[in-house]
């Protein structure tokens, strides 16, 4: 009740910060960013906003407010009582002195018309199925997708580590020990709702399920503003919902004569790939089910678009009135555009507000998801390029910029990011014609209905067209992280952003209203989400009940660890994926090396150090080691015994540390060494 509660405070707090700060922005929803009318409701604008100018912002503070009060008993009760308590008095007071100005301001339309009711209930299905289907709680089991329980092994270590664990100041759950090089706030969000008594499914999937349901929505009115057409915004969401690939009719081709189409398409769980780790899932829904915080953090990027965009339609209107036959497009455009006042003015009070909030939003998501950052500011560079007003711009850049040093700089000891030129991404030939192989295979036919509709575009719509595939381009040449496949995250967001002209040529085959032009819309728009479809029913199914793992959600060793551990207690484990350790809220000193190694950490360091901690030949070589890397439990278990890489010396642990818990027999049983207590 009370983490539901910390949800309501804290959206009840972002209307009144939106109202205040951009009092008119309900009424962008009746108007298209080429000056057309519209009729959308501004729920699909607002909600939103009022979801990330709360959230973002008390979340911060409660995790800062505990971080402060860590050694205080009762630290983050004290945190959450003080933010629910200030937010939610910020929010009366702003409300109370904004009353003047919403008496006289526009209303906003509110009204869902028949078909945005259907799409948004479409939607929350889409939502609801999926992150219940992925992760739930029945009676006193906890069961968890055979697509998602990798990922959500560290996802769900830091979970607990808040819930449970006080992990300030905050490491790495499957790294425990050194800096946080993760982005890890939506975990600390689910923990912290947790902690404030929702149940760990609801804690995870409720705020899951309101950042995709945000984003969707945002699309959605992005879509319908740049196209003029309510249309375009429903295509453009199926689009992202269900992505362009030819992978089903290489799929389908190669099916022997005979076989059950219906049982192949439908009933198939495993994930059909012939581009690299495609059948990891890699570029489907699934996605966003093991990936919370790509969810959850994709709308505020779609916002900051929204009050950017009209620059650039400014910029091109106010170039087109002034053009009048002069030659030379190139010189024009930097004579009139780049190096004159009008293409670097401000827009007064609100361009401040505007470019202020911007980049407080974009670095506040940082550690959120640092990918949505990076591709957000890689599209706002190219609008800004070709827009009016590049101070509002350049303000909201300098801010994120500065906003997420700040943050590596509290959380990081060294450099966030390691940039390194790589061509290729992931492509299994990494030439000209191999990437483009490579594209082909991946994205099917959305990019030549792209290249289509940006050739009879205006001017406004192919620098748009431009920027969004700015993040595109980019995972193909320049790497961030020792594992390049993370770049992927830039193309899904540039996909997703290319799918609004992509809708827009679906939405004016249709708008002909001839039978052939129709068919056509119909036809291009199977071939588009055709894959995307196929993927959605092998989530489903990969994801059934009997294919879930399940975790008893009273398991003893789970309670043990949650009761006698916290963060600041280091175990020293095989290298566990997703288990009851794991589900305790253990922070292990190695875990599943990919996690780590894919973050920036020394995986093959900490692995020789596990090996000789674990093979240590008397009780005083292994005091030494665990002292020197800050140990204070042992286990040993069935997955040590029958390691291929050491040979514990389980005599040893036992003739050094005192046994504070065991369970099971034989091989299976599980014993925890406390270094806190040696034996005598």
């Amino acid at each position: 009740m009370i983490g539901l509660l910390y949800l309501i405070i804290a959206v009840f707090w972002g209307s009144a910060l939106c109202g205040r700060l951009f009092s008119g922005l309900g009424g962008l929803t009746k108007i298209s960013f080429s000056g057309k009318q519209l009729k959308i409701s501004s729920l699909f604008l607002l909600v939103p906003a009022w979801v990330y100018l709360g959230v973002l912002p008390m979340t911060w503070f409660v995790y800062f407010a505990s971080y402060l009060l860590r050694n205080a008993a009762h630290g983050m009760r004290i945190a959450n009582a003080a933010a629910m308590l200030l937010f939610l008095t910020g929010g009366l007071v702003l409300y109370l002195c904004g009353k003047k100005n919403r008496l006289t301001a526009e209303k906003p339309g509110l009204r869902l018309s028949r078909g945005e009711l259907v799409f948004l209930l479409l939607v929350l299905y889409l939502s609801v199925r999926l992150f219940w289907t992925t992760f739930r709680i029945e009676g006193n089991q906890l069961y968890v997708g055979l697509s998602v329980f990798s990922d959500f092994s560290p996802h769900l270590g830091m979970i607990r580590s808040f819930s449970s664990g006080n992990n300030f100041p905050t490491t790495y759950s499957h790294f425990a020990g050194q800096d946080i090089k993760y982005h890890f706030m939506f975990q600390f969000l689910v923990g912290n709702l947790e902690f404030l008594g929702m149940r760990l499914d609801y804690a995870f999937n409720v705020p899951s399920l309101i950042g995709f349901v945000s984003t969707f929505s945002l699309l959605y009115v992005l879509a319908a503003r740049l196209t003029a057409r309510k249309s375009a915004g429903f295509v453009a969401c199926l689009l992202f919902a269900f992505r362009s690939s030819p992978s089903v009719f290489r799929y389908l081709g190669g099916l022997p004569a005979g076989t059950n189409l219906w049982k192949a398409l439908f009933e198939h769980s495993s994930f059909v790939g012939y581009t690299t780790h495609e059948d990891w899932g890699l570029w489907n829904l699934n996605v966003y089910c093991n990936q919370r915080h790509l969810a959850f953090t994709l709308g505020v990027l779609l916002f900051v678009l929204m009050l950017f965009l009209p620059h650039l339609y400014a910029a091109a209107g106010r170039l087109r009135a002034e053009w009048r036959g002069s030659r030379g497009h190139i010189r024009f455009f930097f004579q009139r555009s780049l190096f004159c006042a009008e293409g670097w003015s401000i827009g007064g009070k609100k361009g401040v507000t505007r470019a202020v909030c911007a980049g407080l939003l974009l670095g506040a998501l940082a550690f959120w998801n640092g990918a949505v950052t990076i591709a957000a500011l890689l599209v706002l560079f190219v609008l800004a390029a070709v827009s009016d007003r590049r101070l509002e711009f350049l303000i909201a850049a300098v801010l994120a910029v500065l906003l997420s040093a700040l943050q590596s700089a509290f959380f990081i000891d060294g450099s966030a990011v390691t940039a390194e030129l790589l061509f290729g991404f992931i492509a299994e030939n990494r030439t000209v014609f191999g990437v483009i192989d490579y594209v082909f295979r991946l994205t099917g036919f959305v990019l030549f209905v792209v290249a289509g509709v940006f050739v009879a575009a205006n001017a406004e719509g192919r620098c748009a067209t431009a920027a969004f595939a700015a993040p595109f381009a980019f995972s193909f040449f320049v790497s961030l992280t020792p594992d390049v496949t993370v770049n992927h995250k830039y193309i899904m967001i540039s996909l997703m952003l290319l799918g609004i002209p992509a809708a827009l040529g679906i939405a004016r085959l249709w708008d002909r209203k001839k039978a052939s032009a129709r068919a056509a819309a119909v036809l291009l728009t199977v071939l588009l989400t055709a894959t995307g479809v196929f993927e959605y029913a092998i989530v489903l199914n990969r994801n059934a009940a009997q294919n879930n793992l399940k975790f008893d959600v009273n398991d003893e060793l789970t309670a043990w660890i949650r009761e006698n551990a916290d963060a600041q207690d280091i175990f020293l484990t095989s290298n566990y994926a997703l288990n009851n350790v794991v589900l305790g809220g253990a922070m292990l000193f190695n875990g599943w090396q990919y996690f780590s190694w894919s973050a920036g950490y020394d995986t093959e360091l900490r692995a020789w150090l596990v090996q000789q901690m674990y093979e240590a030949e008397s009780p005083e070589e292994l005091r030494q080691l665990t002292e020197e890397n800050h140990i204070r439990y042992i286990i040993v278990d069935h997955d040590n015994r029958t390691s291929g890489n050491y040979t514990v010396r389980e005599d040893v642990i036992e003739r050094t540390f005192l046994a504070v818990y065991s369970q099971g027999e034989g091989d299976w049983r599980t014993t925890i060494y406390d270094v806190s207590m040696p034996v005598k």
